[in-house]
Order: C-alpha cells, then sequence, then structure tokens
C-alpha cells in the first residue's frame, strides 16, 4: 500500500474528502494521529461517500479545548484528559483509543549513524547536564561509531502536545531527576535555555532535519517517511528496541486497560516492547450535540477501530487488538 508523505514544516492542516458529500464533521487535535486520519478520511468515502472530514492537526491541547468549547465533532489527543477538564465539559466526554504508536527519538548527525540510547542518557540530554554528541555516556552506548564533537540542539514542541505527553511520561518513568523537576504533560516547563521549541510534529521532524547536531521527537511515521534517522532504545528489559508497529504492539499488550480507556504504556516491560509507546485517543461527547454528525461520526469510529486497524501497520501505527476493538464498539453504541 502506497504511503502518505508527511510534510516537515506547517503549523495546521485541513483536509476535506469527498466534496460533493452533504454532512461535514469537524475534528482537530493530535498530530500524532495526522497520517492515519488522512488515509482513513479518504478510505472512508467508499464506505460513505456522504460524508466529508475536516481535520485540523493542531496539537492535542488545542483539540482538547476546542471539544470544550463545542466547535468540532470530536477531538484528538495523545493525553488523555484530566479529571479536572472532563468535570469543566458540558456533557460526559467518552476516551476511544484509535491509533498507537511509537514516539521515534529523531536526530541529525553526519552519516546518519543508527544510534542506541537510554531513558536516562535522553533525560539529561533535555536537561542540558549532556551537551556534546561524544559526550562519555553516547559514546558507551555506541561502541564502534565515530561521534562528533558537535553540540547537541535538543528541540522540543511549543505547543500543548499528545507527543510531549508521552515523551515527558516515559522521561519521568526512567529518570527521578526528570520527575521530581519537569514531571510528564502535554505542556512542562523545559529547562530554561535548553534547545529550541517547533509547533507540531512537523515542525520538531523540520528542525531537526535542517540543524546539524539537532534531536528531537516525533510519532514514527514523521521520521520513517521523511527518511531522519532514529534511535534504538534501551526497554525495561535491557534491550535496544528500534521503533515500529511490531514493539508498540508487544507494549500495548501488556498495558491495562480500563473502562475509562485512559491509560499509559511507556517503559512496558517485555523483550520486545518499545519503550516510549503510547496510545491516542479519539474524544467525543456521548450525547452529540449535533445529532445527525453524531451518527455519521460514530458509524466512522466503528469503521476506523475495526476496518480501519488493517492499514495501520502499513502507516507505522500498531493496530488495536481485537478485545480491545470489541470494547470500543460496546462503547460506541453508547452514544445517543
Amino acid at each position: 500500500m502506497k504511503k502518505i508523505i508527511l510534510p516537515i514544516l506547517g503549523v495546521a492542516t485541513l483536509f476535506a474528502f469527498q466534496t460533493n458529500a452533504q454532512t461535514l464533521i469537524n475534528g482537530a487535535g493530535s498530530t500524532f494521529d495526522y497520517p492515519a486520519f488522512t488515509k482513513w478520511f479518504e478510505a472512508y468515502g467508499a464506505v460513505d461517500g456522504n460524508v466529508r472530514f475536516n481535520y485540523q492537526s493542531i496539537g492535542s491541547g488545542a483539540g482538547q479545548k476546542l471539544l470544550l468549547n463545542n466547535t468540532v465533532d470530536f477531538g484528538a489527543s495523545d493525553a488523555p484528559m484530566k479529571d479536572d477538564a472532563l468535570a469543566k465539559a458540558p456533557g460526559k466526554i467518552l476516551h476511544l483509543p484509535i491509533v498507537a504508536g511509537g514516539v521515534a527519538v529523531i536526530y541529525n548527525l553526519p552519516g546518519d549513524p543508527k544510534l542506541k540510547l537510554d531513558g536516562d542518557t535522553l533525560a539529561n540530554i533535555y536537561l542540558g547536564n549532556i551537551t556534546k554528541w561524544n559526550d562519555p555516556k553516547i559514546v558507551a552506548l555506541n561502541p564502534g561509531i565515530s561521534l562528533p564533537d558537535t553540540a547537541i540542539i535538543p528541540v522540543h514542541r511549543a505547543d500543548g502536545s499528545g507527543t510531549s505527553f508521552i515523551f515527558t511520561d516515559y522521561l519521568s518513568s526512567v529518570n527521578p531527576a526528570w520527575s521530581d523537576t519537569v514531571g510528564k504533560g502535554s505542556s512542562v516547563k523545559w529547562p530554561a535555555g535548553i534547545g529550541l521549541a517547533a509547533k507540531g510534529s512537523e515542525g520538531v521532524a523540520g528542525q531537526v532535519k535542517q540543524l546539524p547536531g539537532g534531536i528531537g521527537y516525533a510519532e514514527l511515521a514523521y521520521a520513517d517517511q521523511n527518511k531522519i534517522p532514529f534511535a534504538d532504545l534501551k526497554n525495561a528489559a535491557g534491550n535496544f528496541i528500534s521503533p515500529a508497529p511490531d514493539s508498540v504492539s508487544a507494549a500495548l499488550a501488556t498495558a491495562k486497560i480500563p473502562d475509562d480507556f485512559r491509560f499509559s504504556m511507556v517503559n512496558a516491560p517485555g523483550d520486545k516492547a518499545y519503550p516510549i509507546s503510547g496510545a491516542s485517543w479519539v474524544l467525543v461527547y456521548q450525547k452529540p450535540k449535533n445529532a445527525e454528525n453524531g451518527a455519521k461520526l460514530v458509524a466512522f469510529l466503528k469503521w476506523a477501530v475495526t476496518e480501519g486497524q488493517k492499514i495501520s501497520p502499513s502507516l507505522d501505527y500498531a493496530p488495536l487488538p481485537d478485545a480491545v476493538q470489541q470494547r470500543e464498539l460496546t462503547l460506541l453504541d453508547t452514544i445517543k
């Protein structure tokens, strides 16, 4: 199946497929989901030609806000909504896992060497404690690779980002200093003077690709499809694992998923689990403001969590397990 080549520059993207359709469904949020939604919206035209989708890839935080304001039919977020935000909503919001993917650690070095990193080293890079690519800790992880005496330029998200949530959730789980000082969240207070900020996964990928010595994080599709090198990460079992659908599936298989579907899967146990893996959710009201749009959206989501998952591996995502799919179909039946 032909892959979508994603842009690495830009802030937000608007999609409109099946332009003769009668029902317009508006969504906004996660850039992590951008590759999946792009393909799914296109493929779904063969299922229902009377619906089209406008999706703004503007970050998970913005997607949550627009949903809370009832200005979109659905939000998309790689960070589950917090209890206090849910309490402010004008109705009950449901979390529906829609994709599972790996956050790739991307970099720009001469010759594009294949690097190995661990969580402690990665945290200390973003804390500003490791500032050169030939630092002894990085050299020790990469025997036989000639690393330059070049400054490391960390790049992070400037906007409220579920990808940042997954990344900082992972760093908090493996580095006590990170957990105590920066913590985890869609928006965190990054250490002062450390690196550069960019908007969206597109912006992070674009900055890293243009900056010699740059390092950043983005959903695997942005690295893979734009040919940006990414590191193998040391997992909880002590193995160096590359982000891929299979290694994300190995992490997802260990996740304990509660009834409300809000869960984390970073630093998962298992020999083959990729440690910076996460889910992304579609956020919808149980009682939609627009009944017609709500019915069309439910039909699409039922397709996406079943038939759509067959497309996921070709887009660098791990398909949702059958048991999770069935639980989501049951939850979708509660939307009125």
